[in-house]
């Protein structure tokens, strides 16, 4: 397919963009990395502060390999989904003990690492390496149903439709494609938003079949359950407390961070079961290592 979107949105892309620094020219494949890890399901303003300073900390690979697993839980903080934290551990470990250190280029090596799906796999390639992928995240997704399918959302798991589209659109030249990967990406993020797309803004409006239709409401995706008061807060909590020690913590001092006992048993139990936390003896937890 002809890509008639590709020369507006790039233009819209070389003066809208954010300058994020793991955009820049400087940003070496392992920041790319991390940057991919922490943008899972997080708004980059949360990951901002936790990214300069975690590549402040570990600016290699090997850095971080070298610490406990517990330390990269609580340089993680409060960016929420720490199991994250310990795949990216683990990646660190992975690259550093059969990779030299670096982190590999293909497509098929970076699938094999700890937490890296078939989305970051492509993300890395592409943004790293340059390299000609399709890279569909939720707002790439959510542009090209609007712009080419004319729907509001895109299904809730991706179709193989959906990744047939995104590689048709693909520009033959490798660095191109990638730059054409992040700028529809960050269309999606500025402009095409969930709630309310900024139409005016887009740079390919008059061609989206979304708007020729009338802007149709589809079926908005799930929202995320409440947040106060579920397991997620509690387990937020227990870890809160285990980073802020700086050694093992008693049980008696977790049970005052959440009022419900079979809850914050449940949550705690869970943090365990996930390697997040260590029962250790006399009834106290640590973080991992």
């Amino acid at each position: 397919m002809t890509n008639g979107y590709l020369a507006p949105v790039l233009d819209w892309y070389g003066k809208q963009a954010r300058d994020l620094p793991w955009r820049r020219p400087d940003a070496s494949p392992w920041a790319v990395l991390v940057s991919e890890f922490m943008l899972q399901q997080t708004p980059v303003a949360r990951v901002l502060p936790v990214y300069a300073a975690w590549l402040d900390r570990w600016p290699s690979p090997a850095l971080l390999a070298a610490c406990a697993p517990g330390e990269a839980v609580r340089e993680w903080g409060r960016l929420g989904y720490p199991r994250r934290a310990l795949r990216l551990h683990a990646t660190a470990q992975i690259l550093t003990e059969r990779h030299a250190g670096q982190v590999p280029s293909s497509v098929a090596e970076l699938r094999l690492l700890p937490g890296v799906g078939s989305y970051t796999a492509a993300a890395v390639a592409s943004f790293a390496f340059g390299q000609r992928h399709a890279v569909l995240d939720t707002n790439v997704r959510r542009v090209l149903a609007r712009l080419a399918r004319g729907e509001q959302f895109p299904p809730r798991a991706t179709s193989a439709a959906e990744v047939v589209l995104a590689e048709s659109l693909l520009p033959a030249a490798d660095r191109q494609a990638a730059r054409w990967s992040v700028a529809i990406m960050e269309l999606g993020a500025l402009v095409c938003t969930a709630s309310r797309p900024h139409c005016a803004a887009c740079p390919v409006a008059t061609a989206c079949r979304w708007r020729q239709a009338g802007s149709p409401d589809g079926i908005r995706p799930a929202g995320q359950a409440r947040y106060e008061g579920s397991d997620r807060q509690c387990r937020g909590r227990l870890l809160a407390a285990l980073r802020a020690a700086g050694g093992p913590v008693p049980a008696a001092e977790l049970a005052a961070q959440w009022p419900d006992s079979v809850q914050r048993a449940r949550a705690l139990d869970g943090l365990v079961a996930d390697g997040l936390a260590e029962p250790l003896a006399g009834g106290q937890f640590a973080l991992p290592g």
